[in-house]
């Protein structure tokens, strides 16, 4: 699945020249995380979040230092006075933000804000933003997702149970048992460890026609 599959079309957004209170504000009203900035032409130069507004001088002193450090500079100090203190959008937002166009997949989206530690990301067509994925999109998808459309059947779940484990979960499973009688399958012999004993189970839980599963496995 891509980006324009799951993003939001109509992207709440800002001006570089908006107030930090008027930012603040809408994700508020809209409950989102975090505001794309777009300068007069609509090209996106930034983008606000919740995180660039956590160090304001109205929540107190002890918000305008970094957690656990010091500044090391003259000019850490400054800058993090300008982004604690100014009232401009421009002034506290995070410019050249990590963007995506609309043929990327949810699996590398996913990738971006886990290595970034980012909340949502831009979808682009070409220098145009078309949207906006957030966690939240992501979330929708997971809830939707449906189990494995294996075919039914004791040997199709059994077949399906032991390929998964294999291409998807690494687990080659070469002392393992696995029994499936009527849509309940069963786990003996010895696995390497509680991981791969966990991926088992996992597998099992989420391939259709399955109805219990049942741990016999031993670690060693």
């Amino acid at each position: 699945m891509k980006a324009e599959y799951v993003m939001t079309a109509d992207v709440v957004s800002v001006s570089p020249n908006h107030s930090v209170r008027h930012a603040a504000q809408l994700m508020l009203d809209h409950r989102i995380s975090g505001l794309p900035v777009l300068d007069d032409n609509g090209r996106v130069v930034g983008i606000v979040t919740e995180g660039d507004l956590m160090r304001r001088s109205e929540l107190g002193v002890q918000a305008l230092a970094p957690i656990g450090r010091q500044f090391t500079t003259s000019e850490d100090s400054a800058r993090a006075y300008v982004k604690s203190h100014s009232w401009k959008v421009a002034d506290v937002m995070t410019a050249d933000p990590v963007v995506v166009d609309e043929g990327t997949s949810l699996t590398q989206i996913a990738d971006l804000m886990t290595e970034r530690g980012i909340k949502c990301v831009p979808v682009m067509r070409g220098t145009h933003l078309i949207g906006i994925v957030s966690r939240a999109d992501l979330l929708r998808v997971l809830v939707k997702a449906k189990t494995d459309d294996t075919a039914s059947g004791d040997n199709a779940i059994r077949r399906s149970i032991l390929t998964r484990l294999r291409d998807d979960a690494g687990v080659e499973g070469n002392s393992l048992i696995l029994t499936v009688s009527d849509g309940l399958v069963h786990f003996s012999g010895v696995v390497s460890s509680q991981s791969e004993r966990d991926a088992a189970r996992v597998v099992a839980e989420g391939v259709r026609g399955v109805k219990g599963v049942f741990d016999h496995l031993s670690v060693g």
